[in-house]
């Protein structure tokens, strides 16, 4: 199977549908950490499709979409335009932001993540 990097458009049409779900707290963290979508570069698995959609950032941590394994993820920058780590996760977006909200709110971890990363 040839794999095709995701377009813009799908990408939205995915955050939208998702978007819904974000309520209180956790929807207004949302609208105050997402970005419009660009793309950022990985070095690792990123080349190949020009880099990955960020969506989201706040501190240190970007929020972006691996459309390889078709789920967001959260990793550490230390350079605008460029992903530090690259994780796997299969996550729908309002559970990466979630995950993100509870990171500032709570101070939890972000571990169980699944990949190659500075996390």
């Amino acid at each position: 199977m040839d794999w095709t990097p995701i377009t813009l458009k799908e990408l939205r049409d995915k955050m939208q549908s998702t978007e819904m779900e974000l309520r209180g707290e956790v929807g207004n963290f949302w609208e105050l950490v997402k970005i419009p979508p660009e793309k950022w570069e990985e070095k690792t698995f990123g080349k190949e499709g020009g880099g990955f959609w960020v969506v989201g950032l706040i501190g240190n941590k970007a929020l972006w979409y691996n459309d390889i394994e078709e789920g967001f993820n959260l990793s550490d920058y230390k350079k605008y335009g460029e992903i530090e780590g690259y994780f796997s996760n299969q996550d729908e977006l309002s559970w990466a932001v979630t995950r993100l909200f509870n990171l500032i709110k709570l101070g939890e971890t972000l571990a169980p993540m699944i990949g190659i990363g500075s996390e």
